[in-house]
């Protein structure tokens, strides 16, 4: 029991340091959520956002990095 209280602690840190990330990158990079890729919708009331090109540029930088931090911990 004590194991799933840490992998729960662990989970919740990961998502406090993403939404933590993405604040610092909304003051930073205000273009980041504005690429040509991404769809807005709207009509009315109903609106819709699909940040497709920021999706796979996070993805992109993400790989790259974790890749680069396993490569240096798993000496």
């Amino acid at each position: 029991m004590v194991e799933f209280g840490r992998v729960l602690l662990v989970i919740g840190l990961v998502i406090a340091f993403a939404g933590l990330a993405l604040m610092v990158a909304a003051r930073f990079f205000p273009w980041l959520g504005n690429l040509p890729g991404d769809f807005r919708i709207g009509g009315g009331q109903v609106r819709f956002y699909f940040p497709l090109a920021t999706m796979i540029l996070v993805s992109i930088l993400a790989t790259v990095l974790l890749n680069v931090l396993l490569r240096i911990f798993n000496r």
